[in-house]
């Protein structure tokens, strides 16, 4: 079913056959060489053959058209009979009128493809047209491709819809040199996919992250996560708090223009200052906020939520980035609130360790309360800071804690990473609770430089071969009926052991399993290429 240079030497063969048909239908004993001299005297008398009777030319068959060959692959194909469509000299992209918010997405493909753009007018043979769907039918994100009659014709019901379709017909010239003849219908599966990128622990430049937001519209990917606080850096300057700002770092023209660039492509940035947990650099110039247990040890990256001081840097730093992560393009905005690994909670007896965190806890929730109820309260006191800003939030799921007095918000989306930690809750609790979930398995979508704790380097081919957005711990999926309140994944790169590799080797060694990442969320079904044809594709694609 998948297009391949095979159709296209197929359809050469075809095409030479007939051609070599019509050139012998259309000789005669007037073409031949003898009756142009070749032999026969010029006064010789030969018989004048009856004229022949008229027939229509035959007209060229071309095979069956197959699906064009991309990543991730596309839903369905209707196959149909054409030459299909070849960029050529002449070729541009329109965009009909009442579709002109396209226009951004019409002058990508068009630069992409090396064609004209002509804007609001209408589609002339050779041309992409790209539209809005007037009724702005079917699901988000979803899209149509047309191609008949030598053009192709990309329809959606939204923007980002519209723009998937045109990174199909990218993929597809880039594949096959052609858009395959027939009607493609796709949509995702999920609504959240995308890549989580660990800025703090290791700096990256603007240009690479730059380089990855492309990598990741081509796959059809619409989150990138940037974890920019923890034990080893602070990695966005700061108005509010500069003095907690690493030297390596972006500044906020980088980070602005990479929302920007986010935005254009239908990405959305999703920003993490990770607390009350792995907030080292902010401790490093505010020590005396550095939670500190019964016998007066500090406690690594642990800030001491019982002083309100800690509450208010925190709070200053979310207030000034909220704003620097929102573009206009992106419907939801969404910010990422950590809550994972507080180290006062990692002991068999965090009362009794931390006994200063127990007696704030009852002081503000009551007799019965516990430290994990204070660290509940921290996560859903910096959520009702950023919620008025309309972000959607999110925090790691050991920040989600069973029993105590309080509860974590409701509209926090748990992003499950890790079963392993004390006390772990399976995923179906969660689920169960009717909570909202983001598949991070460390078991297959963990790429940690260093390769510390036992993680080893996920591959393309387990990921593609073995996983789905249902196996969210271990290798074992959970139940179908909570499929619905899976909404996607992300594969992580964490920087635990920064030097290990550089920014290059890091791309290179994403690349496959963040293609079949993106596989498996916008179709989790068994894929119909094995692995190795995959491999090649993805080679093929560049």
């Amino acid at each position: 079913m998948w297009h391949s240079r095979s159709a296209q030497v197929t359809g050469m063969i075809v095409s030479a056959t007939v051609a070599f048909s019509l050139t012998l239908a259309g000789c005669s004993a007037g073409d031949s060489p003898a009756a142009a001299g070749g032999g026969v005297q010029e006064n010789a008398k030969t018989p004048t053959p009856p004229p022949a009777p008229s027939s229509p030319s035959p007209s060229r068959v071309y095979p069956l058209s197959r699906a064009p060959a991309t990543i991730p692959f596309v839903r369905t194909h209707e196959a149909a009979r054409g030459p299909g469509w070849i960029p050529g000299r002449d070729s541009a992209v329109v965009v009909p009128k009442g579709s002109e918010a396209l226009a951004d997405e019409g002058r990508l493909i068009a630069r992409e493809l090396k064609l004209g753009y002509r804007g609001a007018v209408p589609a002339r043979a050779g041309d992409v047209e790209l539209a809005l769907a007037s009724t702005r039918q079917g699901e988000p994100e979803s899209y149509t491709v047309t191609t008949r009659d030598r053009r192709v014709r990309i329809s959606g019901g939204d923007e980002a819809g519209v723009f998937y379709g045109t990174r199909t017909l990218k993929q597809a010239v880039r594949s096959g040199g052609a858009m395959p003849e027939g009607v493609v219908r796709d949509e995702p599966d999920r609504p959240q996919r995308g890549l989580m990128l660990d800025i703090a622990r290791k700096h990256f430049t603007a240009g690479w992250i730059e380089d990855r937001l492309r990598e990741m519209a081509d796959l059809k990917l619409n989150q990138l996560g940037l974890h920019f606080s923890d034990d080893q850096g602070f990695r966005i300057a700061s108005d509010s708090h500069p003095e907690v700002v690493s030297r390596q770092h972006l500044t906020k023209d980088e980070v602005r223009r990479i929302v920007a660039l986010a935005g254009r492509l239908h990405i959305a940035v999703v920003p993490e200052i990770d607390s009350p947990g792995h907030l080292g650099a902010v401790i490093a110039a505010h020590p005396q906020l550095q939670l500190r247990n019964a016998a007066g040890a500090p406690t690594r990256g642990a800030i001491d939520i019982a002083q309100p001081e800690s509450a208010r840097i925190v709070d200053d730093l979310l207030r000034e980035y909220a704003d620097l992560f929102t573009d206009p393009r992106i419907p939801q905005a969404y910010w990422h609130l950590g809550g994972d690994e507080y180290q006062a909670l990692v002991v068999q007896n965090p009362e009794a360790s931390y006994p200063a965190l127990a007696a704030a806890a009852r002081q503000k929730y009551g007799p019965r309360a516990r430290v994990q109820d204070l660290a509940t309260g921290w996560v859903n006191d910096r959520a009702a800071v950023v919620r008025p800003q309309g972000k959607k939030l999110k925090a790691w799921n050991d920040g989600f804690f069973r029993g105590g007095v309080v509860a974590a918000d409701k509209d926090l989306e748990v992003e499950y990473w890790t079963g392993k930690e004390f006390g772990a809750r399976q995923p179906e609790e969660y689920l169960r609770e009717g909570r909202k979930l983001v598949n991070v398995n460390d078991e297959y979508l963990y790429y940690v430089l260093g390769e510390p704790n036992e993680f080893r380097y996920p591959t393309g081919r387990r990921i593609y071969q073995e996983w789905t957005p249902l196996v969210v711990r271990g290798s074992k999926p959970v139940a179908e009926r909570y499929s619905e309140l899976i909404l996607g994944g992300r594969f992580a790169v964490w920087c635990d052991l920064a030097n290990s590799q550089t920014q290059d080797q890091i791309a290179r060694g994403i690349r496959l399993p963040l293609r079949a990442t993106s596989q498996k969320l916008w179709d989790p079904r068994t894929p119909a290429r094995d692995w190795q044809s995959f491999v090649e594709l993805s080679r093929t694609l560049g």
